[in-house]
């Protein structure tokens, strides 16, 4: 069975080349030019370049495969360009989305976000069934997980597209080159680079049961339905004892209120504006922290078979990996 991955060379997509290939499954990967390869390093995957604002690329990734992993993602909480984003994530997913349907492939399985669903007013655990509308969505992050989200459903709707949808938390663990939001905190937690935080809640997942998720999804998923595939809903307080944890040494950290770093928000989105550089905190990010990011993964252990480890297990994972390759420095 032919497979292509897209976002291949990233931290989930790279995780889902390996759970592949475990199988025995053919690998194909759509990489941009002169993109950092170093997490396809001595895998067997046959690598087309192309990219996702590129049609004709699509087309000649996608033929003769079976199976389409969609995983390639611009990943920012903070972008200059909104309109660059939005190509990439709403108009690239159509785009290749449209192009797997032309080339008779059997199944996709779509790698949205909890980005794009709804949360709760108590805090309490969402799930799939969450009231969400674009409105209520923050950030252009989210709002493009949102719209490529609605994207894919309206093709599974108008034509038939064999598309299943899975939503990752907030995924930690080994081969985090870049690192993502959430990689960074623990890295940063970890060598004492975090002297302060605004509380809030998200839910850790182990990145390989997030690549388990995509391949139970491929053989298990109904079309179009979506899964949630979440780990444990913590505190960041919490998250922030399992770094210390690990790392063998309890640090001090001033929890601050949300409200008091807005001034600093702006200052620094005003700055990035000038020097390009990506601003430490945002008011995207204040407005996130307000609410408990919590999810369920009730619907995807039920329906898929979905069985994710304990966080303690993914920051832990995430920490020797990003000790053995230098990251901790």
């Amino acid at each position: 069975m032919s497979n292509l991955v897209t976002g291949a060379t990233g931290f989930v997509g790279s995780a889902v080349v390996r759970a592949l290939l475990a199988r025995g499954d053919a690998v194909r990967v759509l990489v941009r030019r002169g993109s950092d390869r170093a997490n396809l390093a001595g895998l067997d995957v046959e690598p087309v370049e192309g990219d996702l604002t590129d049609p004709a690329s699509l087309a000649r990734a996608v033929a003769g495969c079976t199976r389409v992993f969609h995983l390639a993602a611009d990943y920012r909480i903070w972008v200059p360009d909104p309109q660059a984003m939005l190509a990439a994530n709403v108009g690239g997913t159509t785009s290749l989305m449209l192009a797997a349907a032309d080339a008779g492939v059997s199944r996709i399985v779509y790698c949205s976000s909890v980005a794009a669903l709804g949360l709760t007013k108590d805090g309490t655990p969402a799930d799939e069934t969450t009231e969400v509308s674009e409105a209520t969505v923050v950030g252009t992050y989210k709002k493009s997980k949102f719209r490529a989200e609605q994207a894919v459903l309206d093709l599974v709707r108008t034509r038939g597209l064999p598309a299943v949808i899975v939503n990752p938390a907030a995924p930690v663990g080994p081969r985090d080159i870049k690192p993502t939001p959430t990689g960074k905190m623990i890295a940063d937690a970890a060598t004492g680079r975090m002297p302060a935080y605004v509380e809030t809640g998200l839910n850790i997942v182990h990145v390989d049961d997030v690549a388990a998720g995509h391949l139970l999804a491929a053989e298990r998923g109904m079309i179009g339905e979506r899964y949630i595939l979440g780990g444990d809903n913590l505190t960041l307080a919490q998250v922030l004892a399992l770094v210390d944890a690990e790392t063998g040494r309890t640090q001090r950290r001033m929890r601050l209120p949300g409200k008091a770093l807005w001034p600093l928000a702006l200052a620094c989105e005003g700055a990035a504006h000038v020097t390009g550089i990506t601003p430490l905190v945002t008011r995207d990010h204040l407005r996130m922290a307000r609410k408990l990011m919590f999810f369920s993964s009730a619907k995807a252990g039920r329906e898929l078979g979905y069985a994710p480890r304990p966080a303690r297990n993914a920051v832990a994972d995430a920490i020797a990996w990003f000790r053995a390759n230098g990251r901790l420095a």
